[in-house]
């Protein structure tokens, strides 16, 4: 048996940067993508994930400006069709999201994924999309990706998701931003309230219920 001996140290100085929430930073980039004017992120996650979506708000037209490790300058609000399919990687939030974002926009999009994400059905955001008016569909007639979207059109639906998921209601609110109509979205239990709270944050009206 080996032994180690500790000794004692003394108290820790100095600072530390926390890594950036995954979470926060795709949908912090999607409403940055989506307002007029120039926004500064700070503190942006560097997993691949939040790569992906950094790359696809920069395909569909907002600028992207890396200012150094975890911060990034976004000019938006010029959001237009891209010319190739949008890869999210493997990113479920990622394309739940965007599904929800794109829905409303008026032009035509792809998102597709790595073999994961082609291999989970994507009809829990399918379902609210399409009863909001969205043209959008799975390969082969599924729900699986890549996703076709044909986007516009869309009215407000007050929305109960079967089963609690904070990716379904940001893709349902992400849709709502261009709907006709208010869109509610009611939770049979809480789940994280990301979207609702930075939409807030970016001026958007957003009530929450009991």
């Amino acid at each position: 048996m080996t032994t180690f001996a500790v000794a004692p140290g003394g108290p820790l100085h100095g600072r530390l940067r926390v890594p950036g929430d995954k979470s926060i930073s795709h949908r912090v980039l999607l409403l940055a993508a989506l307002a007029d004017g120039v926004s500064e992120v700070e503190g942006l996650s560097d997993g691949g994930d939040v790569a992906h979506t950094l790359e696809i708000i920069g395909a569909l037209g907002a600028g992207v400006e890396m200012v150094d490790a975890g911060t990034v300058r976004i000019r938006g609000g010029r959001l237009g069709p891209a010319d190739h399919p949008l890869y999210v990687g493997n990113s479920g939030t990622g394309i739940r999201l965007l599904a929800g974002l794109l829905a409303g926009l008026p032009f035509g999009s792809v998102l597709d994924g790595d073999a994961s994400i082609r291999h989970r059905p994507m009809d829990r955001v399918l379902a609210p999309l399409r009863a909001m008016g969205a043209a959008v569909s799975g390969v082969d007639g599924s729900t699986n990706a890549p996703l076709t979207i044909d986007g516009g059109g869309l009215s407000g639906i007050e929305y109960s998701p079967p089963v609690a998921s904070a990716q379904v209601k940001g893709c349902v609110l992400f849709a709502g931003l261009s709907a006709d109509g208010p869109t509610t979205v009611v939770e049979s239990s809480p789940t994280r309230a990301h979207t609702e709270e930075l939409m807030a944050a970016s001026g958007i009206d957003v009530s929450v219920g009991p």
